[in-house]
């Protein structure tokens, strides 16, 4: 094999009871739909050689680069609050982890790439349209400046995959700073098994929290940490818009990036309660949820870790709770930072706070599109209201708050740019990303997938030329519920 990849398989060298070694399994005729050459130049990796047939090859599992050692990671998991002591991969396999120019250590992950011992009766198997979602959807991230797995490359199979009806297959290849869960952790807690979660711990601190390992109390500080990431990250999520859709404890990382886009979506109208998801049948994981969520899921992992905080159980819950207590005001502050950034404010004052829930409240009363008026707003700053105005049923509701907003922003020196720098003016709508969908898995028609792409790697530029790709959708175009495509 002419491609090399660089890389230390560190996870492979765990004990075997973190993971079940497995090649993944041959398919008929791969064909690499997607390959992200920057991403894979940034890896290290010849992208040149991976953009032909032996990167099909390698990206649908035909071919495993030499010297790697795949495997299915072990883990558990809260799934819509009901416990699952075992999940573990079920479609997809760690295949190497390679050193990138940067120095940094990241997993390649092939999602798809068939039947594991985790399978749960599942056939292991992907179809295309919720891999090009979770390619879109994620790089859209990555241009957000959202922490968020990758994609390095989508490749279709060339077999069919029985779902509902059959659907072409598709094999991802994900890119993350590790597979590291919540879950991996209750995997072993579920077990009791305290060897295996002193050695997972040391493990994510040594690759995520070095710092960590010269604390007073190392596992203190890992779980500090894993809060305040994830306080940072769901605070990003609500400034865009964004609804995960399926938060179980084996979809929260431990490095702080968002993973596992199945259900998720990005509003349209601003609505608190918005629920795209077609699983979440209760709201459980709602826009304005996801910050209650993250902090359940967050408590699990405390008391995942509860035996390696403090030998007596006591001392252990407390020092548990103190960690946890950190997650409020750390989301709360990310949360009205950013927000405040959004209306062109660049130092957050007390009083700003009201200013801010005030239009929030007034967008939701009005159906107004969440990002559009937001971009729209650094024109009503330079004095034009216009579009912001046109947004909101009664242009009133608008005007009424911006006397206030106005006043507040002479005391900043250029809200516009700064508001151009933080609204996008162009998010992965639901519409967008269906009907290009559809076009790859009815017609074979890539173009509006990679149309679709290529707007949204340059989402704070306004694109005059790619208008339609930010207007909302139109009745007929909605799109209410999202699907995990499991």
């Amino acid at each position: 094999m002419s491609t090399r990849f660089f890389f230390d398989n560190s996870y492979a060298r765990l004990p075997a009871r973190f993971y079940i070694r497995q090649a993944p399994i041959a398919v008929a005729a791969p064909r690499l739909v997607f390959f992200n050459a920057p991403l894979a130049e940034a890896l290290g990796l010849d992208a040149a050689a991976l953009a032909g047939a032996e990167g099909a090859a390698i990206f649908a599992g035909n071919l495993v680069p030499d010297g790697a050692e795949p495997l299915a990671m072990a883990y558990a998991g809260h799934q819509f609050g009901g416990f699952s002591p075992r999940l573990g991969d079920g479609r997809a396999l760690l295949i190497v982890e390679v050193i990138g120019r940067d120095g940094q250590r990241r997993d390649i992950h092939l999602k798809g790439s068939g039947r594991t011992p985790y399978s749960r009766g599942g056939d292991g198997r992907a179809v295309l349209g919720p891999m090009l979602r979770e390619a879109i959807i994620s790089e859209a991230m990555a241009a957000l400046g959202v922490p968020t797995t990758r994609a390095l490359a989508v490749a279709m199979t060339g077999e069919a995959v029985l779902r509902e009806k059959p659907q072409p297959g598709a094999v991802l290849a994900r890119v993350a700073a590790s597979h590291i869960r919540v879950g991996s952790f209750q995997y072993f807690a579920a077990q009791e098994d305290q060897e295996a979660l002193k050695l997972l711990a040391d493990f994510a601190i040594a690759r995520h929290d070095p710092a960590a390992a010269r604390a007073e109390n190392p596992y203190v500080a890992l779980l500090s940490g894993v809060i305040a990431r994830q306080a940072k990250l769901i605070a990003t999520w609500l400034h865009i818009g964004f609804i995960h859709g399926v938060m179980n404890t084996d979809n929260m990382t431990i490095s702080g990036e968002t993973i596992d886009y199945g259900p998720c979506a990005f509003m349209d109208a601003y609505d608190p309660a918005t629920v795209l998801s077609s699983i979440d049948h209760g709201g459980r994981y709602a826009y304005a949820n996801q910050p209650r969520m993250a902090q359940w899921n967050l408590a699990r992992l405390a008391e995942a870790l509860l035996p390696l905080l403090a030998e007596q159980e006591e001392a252990a819950l407390e020092l548990a709770q103190a960690a946890l207590g950190a997650f409020a005001p750390a989301f709360e502050a990310a949360y009205f930072d950013g927000f405040a950034r959004k209306i062109g404010i660049a130092a957050r004052m007390p009083e700003d706070t009201a200013l801010i829930e005030d239009l929030l409240r007034r967008m939701a009363e009005q159906g107004a599109d969440f990002t559009l008026t937001f971009r729209a707003l650094a024109n009503a700053a330079a004095g034009d209201a216009g579009a912001a105005r046109a947004q909101f049923t009664d242009p009133g509701a608008l005007d009424s708050w911006a006397e206030g907003w106005r006043a507040r922003l002479a005391q900043e020196a250029d809200p516009a740019r700064l508001m151009r720098a933080s609204n996008p003016a162009f998010i992965p709508r639901n519409h967008l990303v269906e009907a290009a969908i559809r076009a790859a898995e009815d017609r074979d028609d890539f173009r509006p997938f990679e149309a679709l792409m290529a707007v949204l790697a340059r989402p704070f530029e306004d694109q005059p030329e790619h208008a339609a790709f930010a207007s909302p959708p139109k009745p007929e175009e909605r799109v209410l519920a999202t699907f995990c495509g499991t």
